[in-house]
């Protein structure tokens, strides 16, 4: 019976110390793959990201972004931490908080909410951060054309 009860508990130690094992592996590789790609995703779906661009700047990619995905927005406002915006898409609310943490450095949050309050569409806010992050590479590139051209044609 003593052998038995032993028996019984280390079979249910080993078996919990797998599960954590695995619940570890696939926690690290998940966090791997987000910060290599330079996104923060949380378990609720808000998707945030950091980028080297004034608050200002990053407004303007966030309008060209929502504009390219043709989702109109309803909200666009100045807000203590810089600036709050809001869209839809097809019974969804895209709710976007820029923050100032310098004058070059902008934190993008993004929750896509999907028809009702418990359900968040991480996909669609991890997309809007993707053409946003586009939009702010084309803009940064043009201003540097427009910079190299007005350097070569004398005034």
């Amino acid at each position: 019976m003593r052998y038995a009860s032993i028996l019984g508990t280390l079979l249910i130690a080993l078996s919990l110390q797998g599960c954590a094992a695995i619940g570890l592996s696939l926690a690290t590789a998940g966090a791997g793959a987000g910060i290599s790609a330079g996104y923060e995703h949380t378990v609720n779906g808000i998707v945030y990201k950091t980028f080297a661009a004034s608050k200002d700047e990053l407004r303007i990619a966030t309008l060209e972004a929502l504009k390219r995905m043709a989702m109109p927005v309803t909200l666009d406002q100045k807000s203590e931490a810089g600036w709050a915006l809001t869209a839809t898409a097809n019974k969804r609310t895209i709710d976007i908080e820029l923050q100032a943490l310098t004058e070059q450095t902008t934190r993008m949050r993004v929750v896509a909410n999907d028809g009702t309050i418990f359900f968040k569409d991480a996909s669609t806010a991890t997309e809007i951060i993707n053409q946003t992050a586009q939009a702010v590479v084309d803009d940064q590139n043009a201003a540097k054309a427009a910079a190299q051209h007005k350097k070569k044609v004398p005034s």
